[in-house]
């Protein structure tokens, strides 16, 4: 569905994006991670067309970026981090201004509102919203046309837990239709939960690419941590594969005298941390 060869931008004579490489697969849920100020807001600028002035090749389902027709946008669906919506108007009337235009039929409007709960909203102005109701219909403005590659800026940006739960829900149900969706974020919770892959991405490089849990094995060591009591309570760990050579854990095993054991990984954070020498957040 996409595939980026050789890659590279610049706002200035400083290198920005550099010789950069990677391709996504229909049906897939790509995530671009990486802090403010990494690249991922001009890469999806590039991969929707908007910065045309780019070398390399990005080809989205066939067709060169850059040098795109009115008909590559029926194919994809944008949903940036901050709303476009039009505040005076009402939930529907945003919908079908929206999807007037698009060439191709559009999607019932009462079943997308159904859909994300606010068919009891669809008639008051959005400037009454709240900000879950507003990004849930944003979302929503961005599958009108039924595209076949969706890019998310930042999905669960300053959501509160209900929503955001509601908010990737949502997004696993269109890989569920066969869409392709490219996301963008700093969270890498949601990343974790939701790519099939992801690629770091710091001052413009792709530092690594591989599924969540590849990375997590790959670069980083399960522990076991134990607790025991010694006359006062006292924890233990070691590495989940060399369980059988910690002598005090056998030995408290033979003796029925473990309090509390679980095993823990590295999260996607660690990993990001290991191979950059960045933090996410």
């Amino acid at each position: 569905m996409l595939t980026v060869e050789n890659l590279s931008f610049s706002y200035s004579r400083h290198p920005f994006i550099e010789n950069m490489n990677f391709h996504v697969g229909r049906g897939e849920i790509f995530g671009f991670l990486g802090p403010s100020g990494a690249g991922k807001t001009t890469l999806q600028k590039i991969l929707t067309g908007l910065i045309p002035t780019y070398t390399g090749s990005v080809r989205l389902n066939g067709v060169e970026c850059r040098e795109h027709d009115n008909r590559f946008y029926e194919n994809i669906g944008v949903d940036f981090e901050y709303s476009t919506l039009y505040e005076k108007l009402t939930a529907r009337q945003n919908l079908v201004f929206f999807s007037s235009l698009y060439a191709g039929k559009a999607r019932s409007i009462d079943e997308m509102l159904a859909e994300i709960g606010l068919q009891n909203d669809a008639d008051k102005k959005v400037s009454d919203y709240s900000k879950g109701m507003k990004s849930r219909l944003n979302f929503v403005k961005a599958l009108l046309h039924d595209p076949a590659i969706l890019f998310l800026d930042e999905p669960t940006s300053g959501l509160d837990p209900s929503n955001s739960r509601l908010m990737k829900d949502m997004i696993l149900q269109q890989r569920e239709k066969g869409k392709t969706i490219f996301i963008t974020t700093h969270n890498m919770a949601d990343a974790t939960e939701l790519c099939d892959r992801v690629a770091f991405i710091v001052n413009g490089s792709i530092k690594a690419l591989n599924s969540p849990h590849n990375l997590i094995m790959g670069k980083g060591a399960a522990k076991v941590i134990y607790t025991y009591f010694d006359g006062q309570e006292r924890t233990g760990e070691c590495l989940l594969s060399q369980m059988s050579a910690d002598s005090i854990l056998a030995d408290l095993m033979k003796e029925n005298r473990i309090l509390s054991i679980h095993s823990s990984e590295p999260n996607l954070n660690d990993i990001f941390m290991e191979v950059t020498g960045r933090t996410l957040q």
